[in-house]
């Protein structure tokens, strides 16, 4: 006889079937398995990028020598444009093709308005009372309190602070300063020991190289910006030793006189100019190399003044027409447009027409390259030029002179010279011509338009003196000397102009004739 099941133990058995139940359903649901291990978890996304340099290094170690530069001045010499330097627009720009590039000089207060009421502050003042006029960048070149800043930041100053990074104010004086290449040197009265910078060699900077600079732009001492450098050797119309170092780093009013670092906080270039349509950073500035700087602040530590070589002479560049109507292979090389009657050059005989080719066995590129050759050669040095002259290679020693404090202007003159005699005609160039009133040379009475004379910008007025290095008084005299060069196999001649004291040369083709 079967026995009825014991009614706990039975209950026992369906609470443990239960129990079990509900473990495996909760292992299901967890995603876990019975092997005892922990959860396993997806990665966090993670990129292999290439690392980007940082300049935080270089920044800590240069920032405590570069300064902000504030400038006042008895007379108030700036304009509405903020005392900037800059030019505002094409509109306004003077004649010239580099400046109507919009290349800008710059200088500056960080902000216009603080000016205007600067001005305001001081309208009641006596005119001998210093009053704000200009704030620059500048930094120290040795321990002893030598600063390096732009020329057109101290010009006209009378007074002039250094303003440390960290906010402390110095009184400063003025060493000396060189117009040409738009560097300053002032000196802070402390006996306080500088943190100062080095110049590096910026012939070994390449274009895409990394560069940091550190100023004062719109007032905001210590900003740093970084960038490359964009293009070497950048002529901007500023002066006769253009030699820019252009860079994208940002740059704005305010800069002007602060350096630009290399990675291994060397001073590379010096801030003094930007292209701005806008009058704001657009990429594009310019700075001062190091080298030449160098030299320069050398030489104003040293006697206060530069003291350049000085030759005597006017010079153009030699085109592809004027190489080939004087029989030069190439288009290097300095024109002599005028050798000045009180110069070195003259005096040793070089003439109007002579292309210099050579300064000491070094090629002279272009008129821009013999000025900074002559230029960094000391006065009384003498020198040896070589000259193309009349198809041949000419020597030359030179004595150089002192180059006088000013560049000598020529005359702007518009005075026409009149002749009642009847005119010829050299309809050939499109020109008409008579004779002068003293019997030299060729006065331009008319020009056609459409001739390669206007397209040379000759106009009434000038005074053709030679063709070819030969002295022409008669339209004749200038028939000889086409049918000579044309005999050579020239298709071009050299035509020498004057109008009041300007003196140029224009090569006018044969073919056209």
């Amino acid at each position: 006889m079967n026995k009825a099941p014991n009614s706990s133990s039975f209950t026992h058995k369906r609470l443990m079937a239960a129990v079990a139940s509900l473990a495996i359903a909760g292992a299901i649901g967890f995603g876990a398995v019975t092997t005892g291990t922990a959860p396993v978890l997806a990665d966090a996304v993670h990129v292999q990028a290439p690392q980007v340099p940082s300049f935080a290094d270089v920044v800590e170690r240069v920032s405590p020598a570069v300064v902000s530069v504030k400038v006042k001045a008895k007379v108030q010499s700036t304009s509405d444009d903020g005392g900037f330097g800059m030019f505002q627009g094409p509109d306004g720009l003077p004649d010239n093709p580099q400046l109507r590039e919009f290349f800008r000089q710059f200088r500056g207060f960080g902000d216009q308005g603080g000016q205007r009421n600067s001005r305001r502050q001081h309208r009641d003042h006596r005119d001998d009372q210093p009053r704000p006029v200009a704030q620059g960048s500048g930094f120290f070149v040795s321990e002893d309190g030598y600063v390096v800043t732009n020329n057109h930041v101290v010009d006209e100053g009378t007074a002039f602070t250094v303003v440390m990074n960290d906010g402390k104010e110095l009184d400063a004086k003025l060493v000396g300063t060189d117009p040409r290449t738009d560097l300053a040197l002032l000196k802070v009265n402390s006996d306080q020991k500088f943190t100062y910078v080095a110049f590096g060699d910026d012939s070994k900077a390449r274009v895409g190289d990394w560069v940091v600079a550190v100023g004062n732009p719109f007032g905001l001492g210590g900003t740093v910006t970084a960038g490359i450098i964009s293009a070497r050797g950048r002529d901007i119309g500023a002066g006769p030793y253009d030699d820019f170092i252009q860079i994208d780093a940002s740059v704005n009013r305010g800069n002007s006189g602060g350096p630009t670092f290399n990675l291994s906080g060397e001073v590379i270039g010096i801030n003094t100019a930007i292209f701005s349509p806008s009058g704001g950073n657009v990429g594009i500035a310019f700075d001062i190399p190091a080298n030449t700087a160098k030299e320069v602040i050398g030489d104003l530590m040293k006697n206060g003044s530069v003291k350049r070589g000085w030759l005597g002479v006017e010079i153009q560049p030699v085109t592809a027409d004027i190489a080939e109507s004087l029989g030069l292979k190439s288009q290097n090389g300095a024109l002599v447009a005028n050798a000045q009657s009180d110069g070195p050059a003259k005096k040793a005989g070089i003439v109007a027409g002579d292309v210099i080719t050579q300064v000491d066995g070094k090629d002279v590129a272009s008129p821009r390259e013999l000025a900074r050759l002559i230029a960094a050669e000391a006065p009384g040095k003498a020198v040896e030029l070589s000259v193309w002259r009349n198809g041949q290679t000419k020597t030359f020693s030179i004595d150089l002179g002192k180059l006088p404090n000013t560049d000598k202007q020529a005359s702007s003159g518009d005075q026409q010279q009149e002749n009642e005699a009847a005119p010829s005609s050299l309809a050939d160039f499109g020109l008409t011509v008579t004779p002068s009133d003293d019997g030299k040379g060729l006065v331009v009475t008319d020009v056609d338009p459409d001739s390669a004379a206007s397209d040379r910008n000759i106009q009434a007025g000038d005074v053709i003196t030679s063709v070819n290095s030969t002295e022409v008084n008669s339209p004749q005299d200038v028939d000889k000397a086409i049918a000579a060069a044309s005999k050579a196999g020239r298709k071009s001649v050299l035509v020498q102009l004057t109008h009041g004291d300007n003196n140029r040369f224009v090569a006018l083709p044969i073919a056209e004739g």
